[in-house]
């Protein structure tokens, strides 16, 4: 058996107006993780929750909340988001090329696990460091999509990178994020993803349990392989 599978409904994809019910619905339909898009309206344009919306939530439920900052300045999120009762902090690596170490340090300094993100167009190279230094990451984050908004369409040309790492890396935390459903799940779990975000496959679909048990069955089955 390789790395855990682990299903993130984004929340983005939620209904803002009742967020509390809307995580604890996804928990109960089988989620392993919440994942939280933090945007910055500056390294995307678009611009959504910050640590209040967390610590308020936070308040409503004890799972693992997945933080993901497309900020251009993740360390100023760091003492916040801790605060605020993040589990996860993913960066990403486009905006931490100079001060990765200090970031990390200070993620773990505060209880929080790191992970690094990267866009479609960022080679995959430039996460190696900070999968193998000393100070490191427990967690990549594959974007599949341009980060930015919800309900794009998955881009498989990215898969050569999951592919990359799952060779080099074969107990690290892989994981995928934009366009993932039932109809693109199992090109993702064979690349080797074993921590699956999906936004509107699971909100929008009128049974979300069933689209998550095909997430987590996919990751297992190509796992076996």
């Amino acid at each position: 058996m390789g790395v855990a599978a682990k299903i993130a409904p984004s929340m983005l994809s939620s209904d803002f107006a009742n967020l509390a019910s809307e995580a604890h619905r996804m928990l109960k339909d089988g989620a392993d993780w919440l994942h939280m898009d933090i945007m910055d309206g500056h390294f995307v344009p678009n611009l959504t929750l910050g640590a209040p919306v967390i610590q308020s939530l936070r308040k409503h439920t004890e799972a693992y909340l997945d933080c993901h900052l497309m900020v251009t300045n993740p360390l100023d999120y760091v003492e916040p988001l801790a605060k605020a009762g993040a589990s996860g902090f993913t960066f990403h690596v486009e905006v931490s090329k100079d001060n990765w170490q200090e970031l990390v340090q200070r993620i773990k300094s505060k209880g929080m696990t790191p992970g690094v993100a990267l866009k479609p167009g960022t080679p995959i190279e430039e996460v190696f460091p900070l999968v193998e230094g000393e100070i490191h990451v427990d967690l990549v984050l594959v974007m599949t999509v341009e980060p930015g908004f919800g309900g794009q369409k998955f881009m498989p040309e990215t898969m050569d990178k999951v592919r990359t790492l799952r060779k080099k890396y074969p107990s690290l935390d892989i994981e995928v994020d934009g366009g993932l459903g039932p109809s693109t799940i199992d090109i993702a779990a064979s690349a080797g993803a074993n921590c699956i975000v999906a936004g509107s496959s699971v909100f929008g679909a009128p049974e979300p349990a069933k689209v998550i048990s095909v997430l987590r069955t996919s990751v297992e089955e190509s796992q076996k392989k």
